[in-house]
């Protein structure tokens, strides 16, 4: 990896063309370069992109694209794939592109693969089996990586699937979860996916216990775990188990066995498609220049409004009500993995890292937080989601929908002078947008893989680790040494705090 003065060299450069650009707003930039409504569009098969309303001039992409050069990100991107050992924290690789592509070369990356598709077959061997015990209604349990990706791809294609298998999601350990969700279905048509590398996953197991009660035992339900023993000691027989690999963090895991449940409601045939998109942007993503590179761009933009602007906060707005979980699908994927101050090395990070990602839905959130972003004193970069074909005949709300998402892309951008000062919107707030052609499997499959890619290469010009995430340990640690005290069977923790409301926990409120 790179040093950390060839970092700070690179924040000083940053710093120097946001200095330069400091007076320059987005029109300005547009009317000295009229060719960048198209130059700073980059297509990948369905999904367009368009940087044209960043606070970045010529100049600034070049000094990116350098950056991108001397910092390592090709051949980064090569070492990803070929199962480099890059999570350095816990030596080893991470090879979540094998679970779609065989662009790796190594060895390890070659084994990878054989053991992925080794555990496709068995998903739909599995798959079929349950169809044959008539079962209707499949409960996925888990959480974080294990429930956020499955959840959200099941939300944005349930239109299009073509299953017989409706599928629920079970996270929360909130005993109200369970209970609203179960009282809807039937035990006899009913079976659970429960999802968990370690299989001592607090949540899932407290909810598997519950959910395994409710059906009458444990013959309904399957596993996806690395630990075949602790879930045959749940009472899940081996044949019931998809694996699960150290290679491949929660995060990433939504194209392993992890995501069962969404190939059960995609059905094989959308499963497939939604694994090639994503393949299709790693051959991209591998082989493209770093200024035609759409994951590059991505992140370039990302690391430019974190260092050279200092903006802390990044806002993803899909104009998709399908899209609608895409946000909290993706605080998990960036905040878990750039929410880092350390570098690989151990050494202090030497420029800020990865912003706060959060969002909603358009148009409904127009219509709450939108008055912030265009005339508060904090500006957010913002991310807006198009679908230009819908899944619906309902074309004009479909073409209220987009112009909507137009007009906030050039609001946010122009502004709008007014001789009431309560009605001028200052305008030059940074944006990009995405446009897909139409929500298929294979334009999903694509974003997800481009989105993952960007959290890469940030990290890799941060010189963090992108594949751990030791500040989720800690509390759960913690929480595991208070339930004894929870439960009357200890004094409780010497912190004074947490005694005083411990205290008040039991006595009952």
């Amino acid at each position: 990896m790179h040093s950390r003065e060839q970092a700070r060299n690179w924040a000083r450069m940053l710093d120097e063309h946001a200095k330069r650009l400091a007076d320059t707003t987005i029109p300005q930039l547009l009317a000295a370069e009229p060719e960048r409504a198209t130059t700073q569009s980059l297509r990948h098969g369905p999904i367009l992109v368009s940087f044209a309303r960043q606070r970045i001039d010529a100049a600034a992409w070049r000094m990116l694209f350098d950056m991108a050069d001397e910092l390592g990100v090709p051949a980064a991107l090569g070492d990803l794939v070929d199962g480099v050992e890059v999570n350095v924290t816990e030596h080893r690789p991470a090879l979540h592109t094998a679970l779609r592509s065989d662009l790796g070369r190594a060895p390890v990356a070659q084994r990878a693969r054989e053991q992925a598709l080794a555990a496709q077959r068995q998903a739909e061997t599995l798959a079929r089996r349950l169809a044959d015990e008539g079962v209707t209604d499949v409960i996925n349990i888990g959480i974080g990586g294990s429930d956020l990706g499955p959840r959200f791809v099941v939300d944005a294609l349930r239109e299009q699937a073509d299953s017989p298998f409706r599928v629920h999601f079970l996270s929360n350990v909130d005993g109200h979860a369970a209970t609203r969700l179960l009282r809807e279905l039937d035990p006899a048509r009913s079976a659970a996916v429960l999802v968990s590398k370690s299989f001592t996953t607090q949540e899932t197991l407290l909810n598997g216990a519950l959910v395994r009660d409710w059906l009458g035992g444990p013959q309904s339900l399957v596993a996806v775990s690395a630990e075949v023993a602790r879930a045959e000691a749940f009472g899940i027989a081996a044949e019931r188990v998809l694996p699960m690999w150290d290679w491949v963090g929660g995060r990433y895991s939504v194209w392993s066995a992890a995501g069962f449940a969404a190939r059960l409601a995609l059905g094989e045939d959308g499963w497939r498609q939604l694994l090639a998109g994503a393949a299709d942007i790693d051959a991209h993503v591998a082989k493209a220049p770093v200024a035609g590179n759409l994951a590059v761009r991505h992140a370039l933009v990302a690391v430019w409004n974190r260092v050279a602007l200092r903006l802390p906060t990044h806002a993803v707005l899909p104009y998709d009500e399908r899209l609608a979980k895409l946000p909290a699908y993706l605080q998990q994927l960036f905040m878990e993995s750039l929410g880092k101050s350390v570098r690989s090395d151990g050494e202090a990070v030497a420029m800020p890292t990865g912003a706060v990602l959060w969002g909603a839905p358009g148009t409904d959130s127009q219509h709450s937080f939108f008055q912030a972003l265009h005339q508060g004193v904090e500006v957010t970069p913002t991310e807006l989601i198009g679908v230009i074909r819908p899944h619906h005949p309902h074309s004009a709300s479909h073409q209220a929908l987009l112009a909507n998402l137009l007009a906030q892309s050039q609001a946010f951008a122009n502004g709008a002078e007014h001789g009431d000062p309560h009605r001028r919107h200052p305008g030059n707030r940074p944006g990009t947008v995405f446009l897909l052609d139409a929500l298929t499997p294979q334009a999903l499959g694509g974003l997800l893989a481009l989105y993952e890619h960007s959290v890469y290469v940030q990290s890799v010009i941060w010189g963090i680790n992108a594949f751990d995430q030791w500040g989720v340990e800690l509390g759960k640690r913690i929480a595991g040494d208070l339930l004894p005290a929870l439960r009357g069977d200890s004094a409780g923790p010497d912190d004074p705090v947490t005694r005083a409301l411990l205290a008040e926990v039991l006595r009952g409120g």
